[in-house]
Order: C-alpha cells, then sequence, then structure tokens
C-alpha cells in the first residue's frame, strides 16, 4: 500500500463505520475489518479527533 492510504482503500476497511464517528471508532472497525498496520496507523496519526463522513476521513489521513 502507498504511504497515504487511497480514498477507496480506507472505505475498504472502514465499512460498517456509522458517521459521525470518532478516530477511536474507527481505528477500532478499520483493525476489526483487517486493515494493515500503516493504514490503521494514519487513522490513529490523524489530526481530528472526529469525522462527519468519508471525505473528512480522507482528507485528515492525507493531511489535507
Amino acid at each position: 500500500m502507498a504511504d497515504t492510504p487511497t480514498p477507496i482503500e480506507l472505505q475498504k476497511y472502514l465499512g460498517g463505520v456509522d458517521y459521525p464517528a470518532t478516530k477511536d471508532d474507527l481505528v477500532r472497525v478499520a483493525r476489526r475489518n483487517g486493515a494493515p498496520d500503516d493504514l490503521v496507523s494514519a487513522l490513529e496519526n490523524a489530526e481530528r479527533d472526529s469525522f462527519d463522513g468519508p471525505t473528512a476521513v480522507s482528507s485528515a489521513v492525507a493531511g489535507d
């Protein structure tokens, strides 16, 4: 996987998330869905603590 996960990669591992969601919610779902460690780390290192939808997750992980 690339250094920054693509929106498609993120959503593959975040299936089942109910938004708004916290960073902890996203990490928990990603791990449950078998996300690779680098994707989980990207979520953990996102500068936001809550997300209103997939676009917000992608932006935070990309550092936008």
